[in-house]
């Protein structure tokens, strides 16, 4: 009988081979259930960081895009998770090389939500944050659904940012015509600091306008419909993912 182990690296050589050829979209899907979501394959297995460093290096974008995102979120989650946590040392040279191609990418895509997913993919790869997934996914999706920080309120606020405008409301704009919106205060780009003021010049200098201006709203400041507090969409997105 096979050791477990040996099935275990059976199977991510077959998944990342099917996953390199750029044409196996179940592969990746398998990958992230796998790895990321149950946990039955492991990001310390020898194969997978030298692999996806590889893949990020290559030729094919969609390729390269995708192994940088599950490196970045797998990182990630390693630095959460006790018997993980030396991933980053034990595989630096393929972590430098992910982040390298990240930032060589993200320079030359056009296309904005795979854009959106390289700067979290620089950010997860970096490990300075842990909320880069939360921050991204508001940008790519359009919207963030928050809590109002008032303790006396705590109500549920969605924040708004793209074609249909940039407001807050309330939980159940979903399902009405006619609910209450409050204009979005986008941070003044002269008023960026810290990370938000990094993001905005990246997007702006790789040619992404719009990104950079969701950008502004998320590290701008919302009102709340319910009890009309000011208050910043960053920090309730960090409250949020804690």
């Amino acid at each position: 009988m096979p050791r477990a182990d040996d099935t275990d690296s059976d199977r991510l050589a077959t998944l990342l081979d099917r996953a390199g050829t750029g044409r196996d979209g179940q592969a990746w899907s398998d990958l992230w259930t796998e790895l990321y979501h149950n946990g039955s394959l492991e990001i310390s297995h020898p194969l997978v960081l030298p692999t996806l460093a590889d893949m990020a290096e290559s030729d094919h974008p969609d390729t390269a895009g995708s192994a940088l995102h599950l490196a970045g979120a797998l990182l990630v989650q390693a630095d959460q998770r006790f018997e993980a946590q030396d991933c980053r040392r034990q595989y630096a040279p393929e972590v430098e090389r992910l982040l390298a191609a990240a930032n060589r990418w993200r320079q030359t895509l056009a296309d904005r939500n795979g854009y959106c997913h390289l700067l979290e993919a620089v950010l997860n790869l970096e490990g300075d944050i842990h909320w880069a997934e939360d921050l991204i996914w508001g940008v790519v999706s359009e919207e963030y659904e928050l809590d109002c920080p008032d303790p006396d309120c705590y109500a549920a606020v969605w924040v708004i940012i793209g074609e249909r405008g940039s407001f807050s409301t309330s939980e159940d704009y979903a399902l009405s015509d006619d609910a209450e919106t409050l204009p979005l205060h986008p941070a003044a780009p002269s008023a960026l600091d810290g990370l938000g003021l990094r993001l905005y010049e990246l997007a702006l200098s790789d040619g992404h306008e719009d990104v950079a201006h969701a950008l502004t709203c998320a590290f701008g400041e919302a009102i709340c419909p319910q009890c009309e507090r000011r208050f910043s969409v960053v920090q309730q997105v960090v409250a949020r993912s804690n």
